[in-house]
Formats: C-alpha cells, sequence, structure tokens
C-alpha cells in the first residue's frame, strides 16, 4: 500500500493488517512519520516528533508477530500524545519555556498502557501553556493551525492532538480535558473527541493543571476507535489516589447497538442568544436524526450551569496557582538566577510562564488569599454541587443529555486574543460536565456553509461512558459526517 492510503485506514484497520501480516508496523509507522515532515510544516501540531523510539516499537510489535505473539488491540497503531503526559526519554514541556529541556525519566500511566496495547508513540503535540488556552495561541512555541481552514484556531488546549487526528498524521491521540481541552478542539478539527468520567483514567504522569478537575481522553476519527483507546486507557492505578476501581466495560461492544428507547435530554437554554445560528441548525438537525433512530426527545433544565463560567474561573485558577508553585527553577527546567533565592524565583516564574499562565496564577492567588477564599473559592464550589445536583435532576428523565460543543465554529487565529472573556465563553458547553465530573463527548454534528466542522456534544452519567459511545456511534453511522475530511485528506 502506499503511504497515503496507509494514513487514510482507520486505526481499527490497520491494527487488523499488522495482526494479520499484511503490512509491518514499521510500513505504518514509516508511512506517518513521512506525513509528519509534509504536513506538519504547515499544522505545527507537534512539538517534538520521535522518529527513532517510534521505528523501535515499531521494529517491537513485527518482531512479536514474527514470533507467534498475541498482538494487543493499538498494536502498529501511530497515536500522538499532548506534551503534558510525561513520556520517558522523550521532552516533555507542556508548551512552556519553564520546562525547557525537561525529559521525565518515566511513562504517565495512560502512555505506560498504550505501549502494552502496542501503539507507536510518533510524538508529542502542541497544546496551550500548561493547557490553559481555547485556541492553542497560548503555546510558548507559537499556534497549531487548523487543518480545515489554515487562518483558523485548532481549538485548546488540546489543538495538537486535534489536528494531528484530523490530518492524519496520528491514527489517534490523547490529549487532556480540564474544562473542554478535549472536546472543543475536537468540534473545531471534526473529530471523535472523548472526556471521560473524573477518575476513570489515571492523571499519574499528566502534568497537573487543576486536579479536581484535570483528565485524559482520546481524540480519534470515529466512535468506535475511540470507544477502543478509552477501553486501553481505563482502570484503577494504585498511584492515583483519585483513580476509580470501578470495572472497565468492553466500550467497542456498544457499536452498532440499537438505541430505540433511550432517552436523549435537550437543554432549549444552549440554543439560545450568543449561539451561532449554523450550531441551532446542525443540533436541532441531530435531535431529529436521533429522533429518527428511535431515541425519545426530552427537554430538561440545567440552571445553574449558566454560572459555570464563573464558577470554573475561581476554581481551576486556583487550583492552579497551587500546581503550579512547584516550577521554580530550582529541580528542572528553566532558571534564571537573581541575587537571592526570592529574586532567582522571582525572575524565573516571570521568564518562564506566558501570559495566560500568569493571569490564572494571579486570579487563583487572589482567589485562596485570607478574606476572599470564603466569598470566592469555597462559593465557586457550592455552585458546582449545585451543577452536579442539575445533572442528577436531569437524568432522572433521559440517558445523555445533548447541547452544542461550542457556540461558533473554529474562530480567526488572532481574532479572540485580546479579549480572554470573549475566549473563555467558548467554553460555556463543555464547562458543566467538568465541573460535575461527567463523562462527555463531541462528535461532528455538522458543517458550516463555509465548510467547517461543527461539534455535538453529549453528556452522560457518571461511569456510564458505554451509552454515551452507543449513542454517539449510532448517530455518526446515520449521519455520514464521518466520510467528511479536511480537503488534503482521502
Amino acid at each position: 500500500m502506499t503511504s497515503q492510503a496507509l494514513c487514510a485506514l482507520s486505526g481499527i484497520e490497520i491494527q487488523k493488517k499488522v495482526a494479520s501480516g499484511d503490512v509491518s508496523a514499521v510500513e505504518v509507522t514509516n508511512a506517518f512519520l513521512e506525513r509528519i515532515t509534509h504536513q506538519d510544516r504547515k499544522l505545527h501540531a507537534f512539538l517534538y516528533v520521535d522518529a527513532e523510539g517510534a521505528l523501535a516499537q515499531a521494529a517491537t510489535v513485527d518482531r512479536a508477530r514474527k514470533a507467534g505473539e498475541t498482538l494487543g488491540p493499538l498494536a502498529g497503531v501511530p497515536v500522538a500524545l499532548k506534551d503534558n503526559l510525561c513520556t520517558r526519554g522523550v521532552p516533555t514541556t507542556c508548551a512552556s519555556k519553564i520546562l525547557a529541556g525537561y525529559v521525565p525519566p518515566y511513562d504517565a500511566d495512560a502512555v505506560e498502557r498504550l505501549r502494552r496495547a502496542g501503539a507507536i508513540a510518533v510524538g508529542k503535540t502542541n497544546m496551550d501553556e500548561f493547557a490553559m488556552g481555547s485556541s492553542n495561541e497560548n503555546s510558548a512555541f507559537g499556534p497549531v493551525k487548523n487543518p480545515w481552514d489554515e487562518t483558523r484556531a485548532p481549538g485548546g488546549s488540546s489543538g495538537g492532538s486535534a489536528a494531528a487526528t484530523a490530518s492524519s498524521m496520528a491514527s489517534f491521540a490523547l490529549g487532556s480535558d480540564t474544562g473542554g481541552s478535549v472536546r472543543q478542539p475536537g468540534a473545531f478539527c471534526g473529530v471523535t473527541a472523548l472526556k471521560p468520567t473524573y477518575g476513570r483514567v489515571s492523571r499519574f504522569g499528566l502534568i497537573a493543571f487543576a486536579s479536581s478537575l484535570d483528565q485524559i481522553g482520546p481524540f480519534a476519527r470515529s466512535v468506535r476507535e475511540a470507544a477502543r483507546v478509552l477501553s486501553v486507557i481505563a482502570g484503577h492505578d494504585a498511584r492515583d489516589a483519585t483513580s476509580t476501581t470501578t470495572a472497565v466495560d468492553d466500550y467497542e461492544a456498544e457499536c452498532g447497538k440499537e438505541v430505540r428507547g433511550l432517552r436523549v435530554g435537550v437543554v432549549a437554554d444552549a440554543l439560545g442568544a450568543g449561539v451561532d445560528a449554523e450550531v441551532v441548525k446542525a443540533t436541532r438537525a441531530a435531535v431529529a436524526k436521533l429522533a429518527e433512530l428511535g431515541c425519545e426527545i426530552v427537554d430538561v433544565s440545567l440552571p445553574h450551569a449558566t454560572h459555570a463560567l464563573a464558577a470554573y474561573y475561581l476554581i481551576a485558577p486556583a487550583e492552579a496557582s497551587s500546581n503550579l508553585a512547584r516550577f521554580d527553577g530550582m529541580r528542572y527546567g528553566l532558571r534564571k538566577t537573581g541575587d537571592d533565592l526570592t529574586a532567582t524565583y522571582g525572575t524565573t516564574r516571570a521568564e518562564g510562564f506566558g501570559p495566560e499562565v500568569r493571569r490564572r496564577i494571579m486570579l487563583g492567588t487572589y482567589a485562596l488569599s485570607a478574606g476572599y477564599y470564603d466569598a470566592f473559592y469555597v462559593k465557586a464550589q457550592k455552585v458546582r454541587t449545585l451543577i452536579r445536583r442539575d445533572y442528577d435532576a436531569a437524568f432522572k428523565k433521559c440517558d445523555v443529555v445533548l447541547t452544542p460543543t461550542s457556540p461558533t465554529t473554529a474562530f480567526k487565529l488572532g481574532e479572540k486574543t485580546s479579549d480572554p472573556l470573549a475566549m473563555y465563553m467558548a467554553d460555556i458547553f463543555t464547562l458543566p460536565p467538568s465541573l460535575a465530573g461527567l463523562p462527555a463527548v463531541s462528535i461532528p454534528g455538522g458543517y458550516s456553509a463555509d465548510g467547517l466542522p461543527i461539534g455535538l456534544q453529549l453528556t452522560g452519567r457518571a461511569f456510564d461512558e458505554k451509552t454515551l459511545v452507543r449513542v454517539s456511534d449510532a448517530y455518526e453511522r446515520a449521519s455520514g459526517w464521518l466520510s467528511r475530511r479536511p480537503s488534503e485528506i482521502v
């Protein structure tokens, strides 16, 4: 097969061909590395490409197949890893100057699981610095461009992983989602993007932004592929105190099942002011399609979701203020020596952190300071509880909740950088599930008149990812959107 044809295959098709010996893992890896060389000059999705390491992993897979060993469910399938996932022997910077030169001595738990499943890690992807952003323009190393329109943002903070998947530079990718950082770029780049329930996937080795919100999730070209990846990376890990012992389902087995009788809750307020007309139209069309498939459509309400933005931008910066205190130039990364220890700390952090990270550290430190802790942080946590209760009430009436993923399609690069609040508003639909700790998936739900993807978000009960997969897969198969790809992709 040609390199282009190999890159156009799904990850599931690649695994089958490698397992059968139709192609070698080394052939597949070389094809994707060649594509990265060609495509990433324009998109800047990768911060580091580990060609030598990827080919060594691929050779290991090929030796195992020749020896008659049973191959893993992702054997020979190329994966891209967001650059806040620790990867043994490979630079991991969080797209920040302050971690320049840092090479972890260990793998994140999710990376370990991918390696055991036979996946081939081809490189580390660009991102908003320390996962703080909605456009990937906060990277210290320059923005990623959207494969559908290179003048537009790919979304953030996992924009590099979304762009790499959409442009077939990797079969799938991992990102992290704190307030929408998997789902929003998934919507902007027209791929499936799944945020699992908080605690479903270990956070060990994920460089923390906001510890009570961060969760690792996959990007893939189809729901079935995302389901397979989730089954691999999910599971208990004793190294993460928040990791659940809840059994891992066979998520891929949900694909192809009927959805007749399942109840889809539609939040009417989510289709009101501030949402682009084309997004509203696509969402209503998706609701109609699900009704055609036999789903029962019910109205639900999330009355406290309007406060999610304010609550999130108190809770997440407060936790970031604490988590990022460790980056002081003493043990790893950048160090700018001052006249004394305090000056060294100050100079290192001032030069190492970008403007958005500094902004959020200051917001968080203020929210935690004496006299303001109860007024801001504690109150935001109470709002978080109310949002979770709203979902509990909604799930008494429905099995999944449906909203758009983002109120707009991908905006122009530079369009919102001077207005942080306008940028934050891009996450108004993704924040409530994050605050509630619930699983949510973004799938392609249509396209705008100028050909940009529109994302559809489905949110499920805690640890009920299998229902999300079932409904998402049924819609994907019925909609026909899976066949739409960026213009240069076969």
